[in-house]
């Protein structure tokens, strides 16, 4: 029975350190939708129009980040627009990691560093994934009608 709990606990574990690597692209464009229906909400709204506009607002970011990566042609600024998104996703990671060493670990010092490693691996991880979404542009010569 220990054996199984072990198990499961490192799969539950495993489960939420993919779901974590996974959703951190996103943070940016949730970031976006919960500040858009919060606002919405606040102004009368209600519920529903406050839903509505979230989820349009997070699907217009992750759009038009989308399509900034594909348009945009020098790296400086694909890289600039790329480093939006992945500072809200370094930031979840950090959080992340601080919520589950702060449950196993006594020492302060200790917890933060292990918090920034894991921004940083969040870091890393959304950046190839936003790099990805880019690699859709074409790569060959063009050439001209004649």
């Amino acid at each position: 029975m220990i054996l199984l709990g072990i198990l499961l606990s490192i799969a539950a574990i495993s489960f939420f350190c993919w779901l974590l690597f996974t959703l951190a692209v996103f943070a940016l464009p949730f970031f976006a939708g919960v500040t858009a229906g919060a606002w919405a909400y606040h102004t009368g709204t209600g519920w529903l129009g406050a839903i509505l506009i979230g989820i349009a607002c997070a699907g217009l970011t992750l759009g038009i980040g989308q399509i900034l990566l594909m348009i945009v042609r020098p790296l400086w600024a694909r890289l600039v627009i790329a480093l939006v998104f992945v500072a809200p996703a370094a930031i979840a990671g950090y959080h992340a990691t601080h919520g589950i060493v702060k449950q196993t670990m006594p020492s302060e010092t200790w917890q933060i560093v292990f918090s920034v490693i894991g921004a940083v691996a969040v870091g890393i991880t959304a950046f190839v994934r936003v790099t990805a979404m880019a690699s859709a542009s074409p790569t060959g010569p063009t050439t001209a009608p004649a």
